[in-house]
């Protein structure tokens, strides 16, 4: 088997944002013909509660571009949650301007209810374009009580209960479990979890036997268990190269991907429509979890200055110096490489799409 153990041109992960607005008025033009935002206030909405990943990702973000953009406006998150974030991203979708005043955060959770047809979604991704794009990570482990060492023993949890604690099957807890399943693991997924942390929780109480944590919150916590030999890593979702092939993850360079992890078990190279659904919801997941998206019809010169507001804030000591615990090591993109991460993580082919449907609708009473 070739292992792609190179180390990415470009890693990608992030942070997302959600502002707040005190007037809607066009940016007018400097007298040097630029974008200028001087005296205005930019609602970047977040559609999340206060103080989750993804808002806790804006507000790191929100002072950056305030810095950085022209004329130095106020940016402020307006978090609008509900419905998983569909609420604030239908409301967006509806109400924001192409003026270069109102900006969305969005994450795998508004990405997946998009990619599978809820009818709920309001929102078009293709009504959208990108300025910013952040990745991240994650690690997928079992309880060393299993008896398993390492990824090559998983044949010891045949026949074993497995059990997991999940936020639902069509969260983004649906990329563990397309990975169990393509693992040949028989788990049973505990559904009603509010966080990944509570689904850690049970697992540590013993209530789960198998568990999932994205980068940041598996380097805080988990990776300690992992040191006592309380649990053994079995694979991380990886990330992408800028031709889109899934490589390892930089902050877990000894551990296989989960496109690894699979070819070690089976024996072959991964293939067919459920890896090919599941590549879609993994990249949406996470090498392109959360995007920063303006309105499409925004006029060039205001997404450029996005853009390079967006350069020149990550050459920013303060920022360098944050990055690492705010992002945990992966970098926010923008340009073009982000307009890969954007498309890869918003199209899903309809075969795979009609495949990942009936799964959900059959086995797990998933509704659309």
């Amino acid at each position: 088997m070739e292992t792609k153990r190179i180390t990415p041109r470009r890693a990608f992960l992030g942070i997302t944002a959600a502002f707040a607005v005190a007037s809607i008025l066009a940016p007018h033009e400097s007298q040097a013909g630029g974008v200028d935002f001087s005296d205005k206030t930019i609602e970047f909405v977040m559609p999340f509660g206060v103080g989750g990943g993804s808002d806790t990702w804006a507000r790191f973000n929100a002072p950056f571009l305030a810095k950085y953009l022209p004329g130095k406006p106020t940016v402020v998150v307006k978090n609008v949650p509900g419905g998983g974030s569909i609420t604030g991203a239908n409301q967006f979708a509806v109400r924001a301007k192409p003026d270069g005043l109102s900006l969305l955060g969005t994450s795998a959770s508004t990405q997946f209810p998009y990619l599978l047809g809820d009818s709920r979604v309001r929102y078009e991704y293709s009504d959208w374009q990108v300025v910013l794009a952040a990745p991240t990570g994650g690690v997928g482990y079992v309880s060393s009580s299993l008896g398993v060492k390492s990824l090559a023993d998983l044949g010891k949890l045949k026949g074993q209960r497995l059990v997991y604690g999940s936020q639902g099957a069509t969260s983004l807890d649906l990329v563990p479990l397309l990975a169990f399943r393509l693992l040949g693991l028989d788990v049973h997924h505990v559904f009603g979890m509010k966080s990944r942390g509570e689904g850690r929780l049970a697992f540590e109480r013993g209530e789960a036997n198998i568990d999932f944590q994205t980068t940041s919150a598996y380097l805080k916590t988990s990776a300690d268990m992992a040191k006592e030999g309380k649990i053994v890593p079995l694979f991380s979702v990886g990330t992408t190269d800028d031709e889109g092939n899934l490589i390892r993850d930089p902050n877990f360079p000894d551990l296989p991907h989960i496109g690894e992890a699979i070819e070690i078990v089976s024996g072959s190279k991964p293939d067919g429509i459920e890896w090919r659904a599941f590549k879609a919801l993994l990249v949406a997941g996470f090498p392109a979890q959360k995007l920063m998206v303006l309105p499409k019809k925004t006029p060039p010169e205001i997404v450029e200055a996005y853009r390079a507001a967006v350069r020149r804030m990550k050459a920013d000591p303060d920022y360098q110096a944050a990055k690492e615990v705010a992002l945990g090591g992966y970098e926010q993109v923008t340009d073009k490489a982000a307009e890969a991460l954007f498309a890869a993580g918003t199209t899903i082919d309809p075969e795979a799409k009609a495949w990942v449907r009936a799964l959900l609708e059959k086995e797990y009473n998933a509704t659309f």
